[in-house]
C-alpha cells in the first residue's frame, strides 16, 4: 500500500519525507519504510528522507538533486539561500559556494551543520519568522550583512549593481527599517557604501 502510494505520487530521485507518507501511525510508516529500504525498493538519503532508486542514462545509480532537497525541506516552508550562494545569485561575485548556507523557518537552533550525500549544508535560524510579506527584505538584510566579505564589485560598479538588485526585486524599505535593528551594525555600513542610505531616512 505504502509502496504503491510512493510510486504513484513521487518521481524517481525526488526527496520523499516521512511526514508525506500516509499511515495509521508514524511507527507503522517507519517500519514499512525500513522494510522497503531493506528490500532496495527505496533508498534512504538521510534520517526521515528517502527516494525511489533509478539508473541514469549512463547506467550509474541516480542521486537526489540537492537543490530539490533544499527547496522542499527548507525553502518551501519559508527560507532563502544565504552566504556565498546569495551573493552569487544577484551577481556580486562569480565564485561558486562549496557549502550551501540556508536561512529557514525549519531551523530549530541558531546554526546547524549537516551532510546530505556528500553535500555540506549549514542551516541558520532566521532573526525573524520568514513570511511571503517579508522574505525579500530579510534576504536583502542578510545580503547586506555579508556582502563586504564576498563581493567582487566596489565603488560605482557595486552601487549600480546594488541599485539594480533592489529595483528588480522590489525591496520595501519601510519593511527593511522594521527589521534592520535585528542585524549587525555592518549592515548600515554596507548600505551606506551602496548608496542607499536615503532610502532608510
Amino acid at each position: 500500500m505504502i509502496y504503491e502510494y510512493i510510486m504513484n505520487n513521487f518521481k524517481k530521485g525526488e526527496p520523499i519525507f516521512l511526514s508525506e507518507i500516509p499511515g495509521s501511525s508514524k511507527d507503522v510508516v517507519r517500519q514499512e519504510m525500513k522494510r522497503l529500504t531493506d528490500e532496495k525498493k527505496i533508498e534512504r538519503l538521510y534520517n526521515g528522507v528517502y527516494y525511489i532508486p533509478y539508473k541514469t542514462i549512463l547506467g550509474t545509480e541516480g542521486k537526489v538533486s540537492i537543490n530539490q532537497f533544499i527547496e522542499k525541506k527548507y525553502l518551501s516552508v519559508g527560507g532563502y539561500l544565504t552566504g556565498l550562494s546569495l551573493v552569487n545569485k544577484y551577481g556580486f561575485t562569480s565564485q561558486n559556494p562549496s557549502i550551501y548556507e540556508i536561512c529557514s523557518n525549519e531551523a530549530t537552533t541558531k546554526q546547524r551543520k549537516i551532510d546530505i550525500d556528500g553535500n555540506n549544508l549549514v542551516i541558520y535560524k532566521p532573526l525573524s519568522i520568514i513570511t511571503k510579506d517579508n522574505i525579500k527584505e530579510l534576504e536583502f538584510l542578510s545580503l547586506m550583512s555579508i556582502i563586504d566579505k564576498y563581493s567582487e564589485l566596489s565603488g560605482i560598479e557595486y552601487q549600480n549593481k546594488l541599485r539594480e538588485y533592489v529595483n528588480s526585486v522590489g525591496i520595501d524599505f519601510d519593511k527593511v527599517k522594521k527589521y534592520i535593528s535585528l542585524y549587525p551594525a555592518v549592515v548600515y555600513k554596507n548600505i551606506y557604501e551602496g548608496g542607499l542610505m536615503n532610502e532608510l531616512v
